[in-house]
């Protein structure tokens, strides 16, 4: 079920807001919980559920068990055991097909395709819980409730797309009675938040969609790229894949409000970002948040000489990359990150007398073409294409102007979404979820009848382009 569907929007919500609260009122928390558990269930499996349901309910059951062991008896090899269980679920899925096509290859052995289609959110499941497990065996976490647990990794805001939860910050929300009553201002609130997302989602990133969609096309083709036609696409596909993603963030941070639980922000206007280290702390921060903690730090982070620390962030984003997809494309654009952040913090460890000083404006330009370059392979369906997409955006095949469909309406859109990426107020700073960098008085939003027309206009709108045409959202697939 899509945040962006019909269904979603007028059955699924309503229902489930309402059970939610029903039971609150009437001051049943474990029911509301329960409630919510079925709700998040029937939401997973919408599609599948004879699949899918009984997968996830296995997967939160037994790491609910090893995760409650290792808080009263910690062991390595249980935890080794555990991050097991979740590795060997989460490769068979994502890396199996991978793994025997990238043998036969290099053994030159035919062997049959293997075709295995992942459950939407594995990626996001897993690695809340591989965490949880870490936390319980180094003490840091306490003994959950199953059910508390059993909603925590289901609960539908954050399910299939993120932002990717810590048991520390959510589940004890889940014990707190305040969180059941019903607000009428963590409503609008929250709704608000949902319906920024779903503009952003329904008519920013699907509104450039097709222009990416068409330059990457030609490239999968083996057609040749202009110059033009290279960069519509490229610049089309990093405002499609921020808009889309960072929608989906905001509209789960949304629904969460509305239930009284607070999640962490995913996004923090990256592509005002003047360095690659800067870029990852505003990009996906949640995502940047577990591979620093639970990967660059356990591996050593910079705790062992600069050699091992660039050799820790190359590791790190290869993972990173892993983690999105089972293909060489992904492994290239973890690496052209990793190399980034390495030869950021290389530059940054240079003497004070010796090392150049950027204007930022410099600085971010800079680092935004890393970023757009490293887009290419992760939006290009084969290594061939993103070279030949990486040529064209460098004149190897001339500079010749843009002929996709439709280019002087990519052009005004690429500029109005530019503009906001790079110099508008982000959602939370509109939304007031982030009091350390207010913006000024007419842009935070209130719960006043002008804010209340732009929220409704806004929802409206996005609803209507919903009826005519619902798109999944780009993180489903990793």
């Amino acid at each position: 079920m899509l945040f962006n569907s019909a269904q979603f929007i007028f059955a699924f919500l309503p229902i489930t807001l309402a059970g939610f609260f029903l039971c609150g009122v009437f001051g049943r928390q474990r029911l509301a919980l329960l409630w919510t558990l079925v709700a998040s269930l029937v939401f997973y499996g919408w599609s599948d559920p004879f699949r899918l349901i009984p997968l996830i309910v296995a997967s939160a059951s037994f790491n609910f068990c090893v995760g409650r062991a290792l808080t009263r008896r910690p062991s390595r090899v249980l935890l080794a055991a555990g991050i097991g269980g979740n590795l060997l679920l989460l490769g068979y899925f994502k890396y199996a097909a991978f793994l025997v096509e990238t043998f036969a290859a290099v053994s030159g052995i035919h062997l049959s395709p293997m075709t295995v289609v992942p459950p939407i959110g594995i990626s996001f499941y897993t690695l809340t819980q591989i965490a949880f497990l870490v936390d319980a065996y180094r003490k840091q976490a306490r003994e959950y409730k199953a059910l508390n647990y059993g909603v925590f990794v289901t609960y539908f805001p954050h399910l299939v797309a993120g932002p990717i939860l810590h048991h520390k910050e959510i589940m004890p929300q889940f014990d707190e009675p305040d969180t059941f009553k019903f607000r009428a201002s963590s409503l609008v609130h929250g709704l608000a938040w949902f319906a920024a997302g779903l503009f952003k989602k329904v008519i920013f990133a699907d509104g450039v969609a097709a222009f990416a969609d068409a330059s990457f096309k030609l490239a999968d083709a083996g057609a040749p790229i202009g110059f033009g036609d290279a960069w519509i696409g490229t610049v089309s596909y990093a405002l499609q894949i921020y808009f889309d993603f960072s929608g989906y963030s905001d509209m789960a941070i949304g629904l969460a409000l509305v239930m009284g639980i607070t999640f962490p922000l995913n996004f923090n206007s990256p592509y005002r970002a003047a360095s690659m280290i800067e870029f990852w702390r505003r990009w996906h921060m949640t995502l940047s948040r577990f591979l620093r903690d639970d990967l660059y730090i356990p591996l050593g982070g910079n705790r062992k000489g600069r050699v091992r620390r660039y050799a820790n962030l190359m590791i790190t984003m290869l993972i990173g990359g892993l983690w999105h997809g089972a293909s060489w494309n992904f492994l290239v654009w973890g690496g052209i990150h990793g190399v980034g952040l390495a030869l950021n913090h290389l530059w940054r460890d240079q003497p004070a007398g010796t090392k150049l000083a950027l204007p930022r404006a410099v600085a971010a330009g800079a680092t935004m073409l890393w970023v757009l370059f490293a887009w290419v392979p992760f939006r290009a369906d084969t290594f061939n294409s993103t070279v030949s997409m990486w040529q064209s955006m460098i004149g190897v095949h001339g500079f010749g102007g843009a002929t996709i469909p439709g280019i002087h309406d990519a052009v005004i859109r690429i500029a109005i979404l530019a503009a906001i990426a790079l110099v508008a107020p982000n959602t939370q700073e509109i939304l007031a979820l982030d009091w350390h960098k207010p913006v000024a008085a007419a842009w935070r939003w209130r719960p006043n009848l002008i804010w209340a027309s732009a929220t409704g206009a806004a929802f409206g709108i996005a609803v209507a382009g919903t009826i005519t045409k619902s798109t999944a959202f780009l993180y489903f697939r990793f």
